[in-house]
Order: structure tokens, then C-alpha cells, then sequence
């Protein structure tokens, strides 16, 4: 494997550098409230001023279809990253063409180790689509353009993909470190356990295919084991279901029964917590019943919230003998106390495997929050910034943010 890193520019001393980064943090108030993603940033930050570099910091916030949304502003960003690298940050608010003018006076007049940092880079229409005016335009800004945001690698933005075309084109320390260790997994010390839940179930079917052959175990919890538990022919009352999961989930079983009879690739819970009443944002209602059942007991007004106390013993019996371990999705509604057992089980007992007796890599939003939860998140050997793309990665999918970077 060869990728192009930035230690292989040999003289970065006055040069602009174009770093695009993934700080797509959740904001209440213009207050940043998670700095995960920015601190892991920081050594690419560190390691670009101590060479003299001029720095464009440039970042895309939610989704605000090309419009300019002031709650998505990324100046907050920028407040916050001045306050934690100790020194000035200039906002630069380059949302059109014709924004660009000004900001190249600024930049112009920049000294070795200053830094400015871009407004939300999806407030312009040509962002998500690729778009080469755009891309060239944010590319004129800059004499290096080095691509830290993994977890948009899967997507092809304009400032992931289409800027390569203009600038040399380089991986970040950050990135770098996250395609070493998720290729850990890819070529693992076996057994290799996969432990997968969570609500976006279309996302993750390419990572069970992919990671089949390879896994000793596939465990699914969270609202992914919904679709299986229905390919079963089981009841699964309210809860979320994806029909195409459904589908997949069929195929993969069939293959579970026919090729791995005495010992099952794909685990699916036995026991299961539900809920008889909950309201549209997941709280409990106040006539709500809870339940522990039997994964094919559930009944047709209930919701499966979480997995239960036997499916918590089996999972726990197959990670305790895990050589790596990949975990992404939660097991259930985590954000309610009442069903967040499994999720913060799993998490202790992952990361008390980690950091020695197996390799422990988890990814994605709510699996990190999850991981928080149990106050043992700096027991793991990676913790991925993308989860989108750590499932594509896995998943053996191209990802365009990677493409002339990593061979």
C-alpha cells in the first residue's frame, strides 16, 4: 500500500496549505458541544505551522443544501480552534466567487504560521456536486492541498474530490493513521469479531458481505438485527424495519445456514428489552410498559429498544475470545437511560479487550457517544472519525476522497 503523505513535501516553509477537514460537530447556541473530531485534528494543525506554513482550515457543517444557514455557520469552529491552538484565527466568510478576491488580498498578506479558517464549504450549491468552478476556485486560494476529512472521503465533494485536479495533493497525519489501522482489520489477527447495530441499517450490509469471509462472528443488535429477526419470520411489532435490509438479510442467512451450520457466522439476539409506548422522539411515554422477551416473543403493538441480559452473556462469550474486534451502531435507543444497558456493556467489555488482548476499531457518531458512556474510550486501539466512511472503507467501496492519494 502507498500513500501520498505531507512528510513527503520536503519544503513547506511559506506555502499555502489547503487542509480540509472533517469538523462537522454538533452546535447549540454557537457553542460547539463535542470537540472529538477537532482535537484529532491537531497534530496535523501542529505539525503544518511548526514548518512556516500559511493555513487555510476549511470544513463543511450539516446539510444546508447550498444556502447559507446561519446556524451552520463554522465561525464557532473557528472561535474554538483559536482558543485551543492559542492564537489567532481569521474567519473568512467564502461562500461565492466573488468572495474570493478578497480572501486572496488576506491570504496574501499572511505570515508563516497564521491561519485562517473558511465558512461552512457546503453553503455553496457547487459543494455537493462535485463542481470544478468550485472546486478550481477554492483551489486558487492555496499552493498544496493536504485532505484530513475521512469521514467524507466517501462522498464526492468538491473539496474532497474534484480540488485534486488542481492543487498537489497530499494525505493528512490524521487521515493516514486511519486507513493503517482500519487495514488492520481488512488483513486481522483472527478471530475477528464485528459487532454492528444502529439505525442507518443500508449502510452497513456492504461491511457484513465484505467482512463474511473473513469474520469468525457477526453480531448485530441495535435496529439492524430487526431486519434478520424478520428474514426469520419473527415478529418485531413497531420497530424500525428496512425492507431491502430484509432481502440482504435472507441471502446472508441462507449462507449462515448452508456454509457455517455447526458454527453460525451471524449472531442475532436472543432476548430483547421492549417498550410499549414510546413518543416520536424516543422518550418514554408515561403508560410505558418495559419487557425482557424472548427475540421471538415480541409482540405486534411493542418496540424493541435494546438488546436483553442472555444476548448481552452470548455476545460477550465471542468478543471475549476476539484477536480484533470492529464495533460500529449501538445495540438499542441508548439516549434513554432505561435502554442504554447493552450498548454501555458492550462498550466496557470492547475496550477492556483492547489495548492488549485483542485490537479494539470503532466508528461512527453515535457509537463514539455510546463509547463515552462507559468512560473507557482511551482504552481503545482506533477510535475512527468517520463512520460512514469506516463502513464504506470495510465495506470495500472506492472512496473518492481517496482516489491519486492511496494505492
Amino acid at each position: 500500500m502507498a500513500i501520498r503523505t505531507i512528510r513527503q513535501i520536503k519544503d513547506l516553509n511559506g506555502r499555502v496549505v489547503f487542509l480540509r477537514v472533517d469538523f462537522n460537530v454538533p452546535l447549540k447556541r454557537g457553542k460547539v458541544l463535542e470537540e472529538f473530531k477537532i482535537i484529532q485534528s491537531l497534530k496535523d494543525i501542529d505539525y503544518l505551522l511548526e514548518r512556516g506554513v500559511k493555513l487555510i482550515i476549511a470544513t463543511h457543517l450539516g446539510s444546508p443544501q447550498g444556502k447559507v444557514v446561519v446556524d451552520l455557520s463554522t465561525k464557532p469552529i473557528a472561535n474554538l480552534l483559536s482558543k485551543i491552538i492559542k492564537q489567532p484565527v481569521k474567519f473568512l466568510s467564502v461562500t461565492k466567487t466573488k468572495d474570493l478576491v478578497p480572501a486572496q488580498r488576506i491570504i496574501a498578506q499572511m505570515k508563516p504560521g497564521q491561519v485562517v479558517f473558511l465558512e461552512n464549504l457546503r453553503f455553496n450549491p457547487g459543494e455537493q456536486k462535485d463542481d470544478l468552478k468550485w472546486a478550481k476556485s477554492l483551489a486558487s486560494l492555496a499552493d498544496i492541498y493536504i485532505n484530513n476529512a475521512f469521514a467524507v472521503c466517501h462522498r464526492a465533494d468538491a473539496s474532497v474530490s474534484a480540488i485534486k485536479k488542481f492543487l498537489p495533493s497530499f494525505v493528512g497525519l490524521l487521515l493516514e493513521q486511519e486507513i493503517v489501522n482500519l487495514n488492520k482489520v481488512l488483513h486481522p489477527k483472527k478471530p475477528l469479531v464485528v459487532l454492528i447495530g444502529g439505525a442507518k441499517i443500508e449502510t452497513k450490509t456492504t461491511l457484513i458481505k465484505n467482512l463474511f469471509k473473513s469474520a469468525s462472528q457477526i453480531l448485530v443488535g441495535g435496529a439492524l438485527a430487526n431486519s434478520f429477526l424478520v428474514a426469520q419470520g419473527y415478529e418485531v411489532g413497531k420497530s424500525m424495519v428496512d425492507s431491502d435490509s430484509i432481502k440482504v438479510a435472507k441471502t446472508l442467512l441462507q449462507k449462515n445456514r448452508t456454509l457455517f451450520s455447526r458454527r453460525p457466522k451471524i449472531i442475532l439476539p436472543l432476548d430483547v428489552v421492549t417498550s410499549s409506548n414510546l413518543t416520536k422522539d424516543h422518550l418514554i411515554g408515561s403508560k410505558n410498559i418495559i419487557k425482557i422477551k424472548a427475540s421471538d416473543r415480541v409482540g405486534k403493538g411493542e418496540y424493541i429498544c435494546d438488546i436483553g441480559p442472555e444476548t448481552i452473556g452470548l455476545f460477550s462469550k465471542y468478543i471475549k475470545r476476539a484477536q480484533t474486534i470492529v464495533w460500529n451502531g449501538p445495540m438499542g435507543l441508548f439516549e434513554v437511560p432505561n435502554f442504554r444497558h447493552g450498548t454501555v456493556i458492550m462498550a466496557r467489555l470492547i475496550a477492556s479487550r483492547a489495548s492488549g488482548h485483542a485490537y479494539g476499531v470503532i466508528g461512527g457518531g453515535e457509537t463514539i457517544e455510546a463509547l463515552n458512556l462507559s468512560k473507557m474510550a482511551e482504552y481503545m486501539d482506533w477510535v475512527s472519525t468517520g463512520g460512514g466512511a469506516m463502513l464504506a472503507y470495510l465495506g470495500g467501496e472506492k472512496l473518492p476522497g481517496l482516489k491519486g492519494l492511496v494505492k
